[in-house]
């Protein structure tokens, strides 16, 4: 069951104040996404952040859309 304050800001992510200081989460986890990104970035494969995180390979997939989506719509200019 969701908590009240837990608020879901993309399809499988959540955020609560009450959860990593309101960090970005894998749904129903504590596992911020930011770490999941970090491991990606690091080498590891979705299958092996999944297995150590205690997560399925979905949620992996889910936090690369979710970074995909704040990216794509970063609005970069030059100064």
């Amino acid at each position: 069951m969701a908590r009240a304050s837990e608020r879901e800001i993309a399809i499988g992510i959540t955020i609560d104040p009450n959860v990593c200081v309101g960090k970005p989460v894998v749904k129903g986890t504590r596992v911020p996404i930011s770490v999941i990104l970090e491991q990606l970035a690091l080498g590891a494969s979705v299958n092996d952040v999944a297995e150590e995180y205690g997560i399925q390979t979905d949620d992996v997939l889910a936090v690369l859309r979710y970074a995909h989506e704040v990216i794509a719509a970063e609005d970069v200019r030059a100064i």
